[in-house]
């Protein structure tokens, strides 16, 4: 049995199991979204959003990238930050890196010509590790300085968000949403935060919108 195929008799099985145990359920789901979550995380197949914190369908508005980035000149990424904080009134965005991260990896390394949009990409994660330079080469390996550079990631995204009208907007109108940095371990499953921003928190002024 091809891949493909096994994941459709899967999802069969999958929807009768819901509806066995929910008769309701999909209609309840095909009548609306209100998730309070917006999750932005990477693209890694070993860190599917749902799974690692159990949540059911309707529970997360998810949008996944190449290292878990929130790049303020991303159209895709920024239309997924308006629609979740300004449509569907999420209550918490949440950044999830993962320590052993293929994308921290690659932007450590020298760019890899036959990967000219993922060069294009990775760039953003280059620049924070020059911005951390000292740090970084102060480290004792190389685990260690990609291990350090997920960490780092995450918090910068969630300045990356804190300096965005949209959530500054959302701050002053509705005290809302609150911004959580996480880091999830692919050796335990484990997740812990690395950071937490609630609504009017302190950011430079130079990012600040005007009133």
């Amino acid at each position: 049995m091809k891949t493909f195929e096994r994941l459709l008799l899967e999802n069969k099985a999958w929807a009768q199991d819901k509806v066995t145990g929910d008769p309701g359920f999909f209609d309840r789901l095909a009548d609306m979204q209100k998730p309070e979550v917006l999750w932005i995380g990477c693209s890694d197949s070993r860190v599917p959003a749902e799974i690692i914190v159990n949540a059911e369908p309707g529970e997360m508005f998810v949008h996944r990238n190449i290292a878990n980035q929130l790049i303020t000149t991303d159209f895709n990424s920024l239309s997924v930050l308006q629609y979740a904080v300004d449509v569907l009134k999420v209550s918490h965005v949440i950044v999830c890196g993962h320590y052993n991260c293929g994308g921290i990896r690659a932007a450590l390394k020298k760019q890899n010509p036959r990967l000219l949009m993922v060069n294009k990409w990775l760039k953003h994660i280059k620049d924070l590790y020059r911005l951390h330079h000292d740090e970084m080469e102060s480290l004792p390996s190389e685990k260690d300085r990609v291990h350090r550079l997920v960490e780092l990631n995450v918090i910068e995204q969630i300045y990356n968000l804190a300096h965005t009208s949209i959530i500054q907007s959302a701050w002053r109108q509705d005290h809302r949403p609150t911004l959580h940095g996480w880091v999830y371990g692919l050796n335990d499953g484990i997740l812990q935060e690395l950071i937490n921003l609630p609504p009017g928190s302190q950011i430079n002024p130079i990012y600040e919108y005007e009133e």
